[in-house]
């Protein structure tokens, strides 16, 4: 695995990583992400299954593109702090010789990716600290790593993550961004918080991680759905995460849609 050194750890702040991270239950994360998280959770207590049905989409999103799609790259931005299993054992489970690219721009998540993010023989793996507010400069450390072939498919991977870039960024030419660097039959796999279900609480999310100095941006589903323009969407299409190609729950239940309030989708770039 290859790597790139960055700046050094931010703790008077909370970082939406490690906000995840204390959701899922995980240790590497500070005082000022865990109040920070405790603070949402008193708008919102069940953002911990959030969270989980935000992991458990990645996975059922990345084994339909590999094995329904033939992918056998991804670029995942705002990856988080490593919590197994990570996308590319997800990939290289289908496919051994997946190679997949890491970006995040928390050094924290640095510290953590050689030890947990272990490829395949076949396969590669790399972590590139960068922000995705600066497609372009992400885009070309990318290029400077050599794992991925940009004259063949890559999915694009951008899960919980657009809702942390505020219009002031436009997060939609992002995105457009993202894709233009990615050669037809790439994919756009991607969730997004919305506060279409539960204004009010979720707006009393928002509000929570703002005020911990993490501004956030929920949408709507016709502005999530922008974020797919001029991709093909595949079945289901947007909706809930937990309904898309969902699997059945051991005991039979699921979260109400409120409770989980993110959309998700995957565009094929045509």
């Amino acid at each position: 695995m290859t790597r790139q050194h960055g700046r050094d750890l931010d703790t008077s702040r909370a970082h939406s990583a490690r906000m995840y991270d204390y959701f899922l239950g995980g240790k590497d994360h500070f005082d000022v992400d865990r109040e920070a998280a405790l603070l949402a959770a008193e708008a919102h207590p069940g953002l911990p299954v959030t969270a989980r049905e935000n992991r458990a989409f990645m996975h059922r999103a990345t084994r339909v593109l590999a094995q329904e799609h033939g992918i056998r790259q991804w670029l995942d931005i705002g990856t988080g702090i490593p919590t197994e299993p990570n996308l590319h054992q997800i990939a290289q489970s289908v496919a051994a010789d997946t190679r997949v690219v890491y970006a995040d721009n928390d050094p924290l998540v640095l510290k953590y990716a050689e030890r947990l993010m272990r490829s395949t023989a076949q396969g590669q793996t790399a972590y590139v600290e960068a922000d995705v507010t600066d497609p372009d400069t992400l885009i070309d450390a990318v290029k400077d790593a050599e794992v991925l072939d940009f004259d063949r498919p890559v999915a694009l991977s951008l899960n919980a993550l657009m809702h942390f870039v505020t219009a002031p960024h436009d997060p939609y030419a992002i995105v457009r961004r993202l894709l233009d660097a990615l050669p037809p039959g790439s994919a756009l796999a991607m969730n997004h918080c919305t506060p279409d279900f539960d204004p009010e609480r979720w707006n009393n999310v928002a509000k929570a991680y703002t005020e911990a100095g993490t501004p956030v941006q929920f949408r709507s589903h016709s502005d999530v759905a922008r974020f797919f323009d001029g991709l093909d969407l595949i079945a289901p299409g947007i909706c809930c995460c937990h309904r898309w190609r969902p699997t059945t729950p051991p005991d039979g239940t699921e979260p109400e849609d409120a409770d989980i309030s993110l959309l998700a989708g995957i565009g094929i770039k045509p």
